[in-house]
């Protein structure tokens, strides 16, 4: 299995995967081109994409599905909500397969689980992707750690996980009060020291690797998440952090 982070932040996300011949795009909040461009310079052909998947109706998750979708005839996958939410962003689509949140889909003989999570999108749901006996977790806008994230991620052989904001910077930033007990609340994302808490809590001995993922530009910085993260429980572990400018990866399962 081949996982490469296009981009990870609230300025856009998409994620692909190539397992056993399949190939899999995990959101759409780049631009068609861009998407199709970074592919390209891994040696990858958009047009060959079996399937996209949308996690929730949020822009900088779906902003881009139908647009993908049109231009390269990609399939695409979402919850009932977050096609209903995301309908007039989205536009015209032809090849569309609902979901429910909890329901677990199969691609060309990968399976794909879905979580819900407690992320104030429209059904909001997080993935683990099935290749024999690898599993690859992407894990991002998570609310808050609720129950069954522990169980799903001493599961994982390797995994993109939520690592949003740095508690003092977001508590010392610019953003209204309102906003801030957003991101904090149990609907909003998950902070370095509770990312990095429940990986240590949770990672189990088949993990090979961990991408932070969905980092604030305003809230965090790379620096001081791979700290936290390896003063918590990381020490010595292949430990990376996903742009949000450009592609992270590829990563090997």
């Amino acid at each position: 299995m081949i996982a490469i982070s296009l981009q990870s932040g609230s300025n856009g996300n998409c994620t692909y995967v190539d397992a056993g011949g399949v190939r899999l795009l995990f959101d759409a909040g780049l631009p068609g081109r861009e998407t199709r461009d970074r592919l390209r310079r891994h040696g990858r052909d958009i047009c060959k994409v079996d399937a996209l998947i949308i996690s929730h109706d949020h822009a900088d998750h779906a902003r881009c599905a139908g647009v993908l979708h049109r231009m390269y005839g990609i399939p695409l996958y979402a919850t009932h909500g977050t096609l209903e939410e995301s309908a007039p962003r989205i536009g015209r689509v032809t090849r569309v397969r609902s979901f429910d949140a909890g329901e677990t889909l199969s691609v060309g003989g990968l399976r794909i689980e879905t979580f819900p999570t407690p992320h104030d999108g429209a059904e909001s749901v997080a993935f683990v992707v099935t290749a024999g006996r690898r599993r690859l977790g992407i894990l991002t806008d998570l609310g808050h750690v609720f129950n069954g994230l522990q169980e799903v991620l001493a599961s994982l052989d390797g995994v993109f996980i939520e690592s949003n904001y740095d508690e003092d910077l977001l508590a010392s930033g610019p953003y209204p009060p309102l906003l801030k007990a957003r991101i904090r609340g149990p609907g909003g994302h998950i902070s370095n020291e509770e990312s990095a808490a429940v990986m240590r809590a949770c990672a189990g001995a088949r993990l090979r690797w961990a991408c932070l993922a969905h980092l604030s530009e305003t809230n965090n910085d790379p620096a001081i998440a791979l700290r936290t993260h390896r003063r918590v429980w990381a020490k010595g572990f292949p430990l990376y952090v996903a742009s949000r400018h450009e592609a992270t990866g590829p990563f090997e399962l």
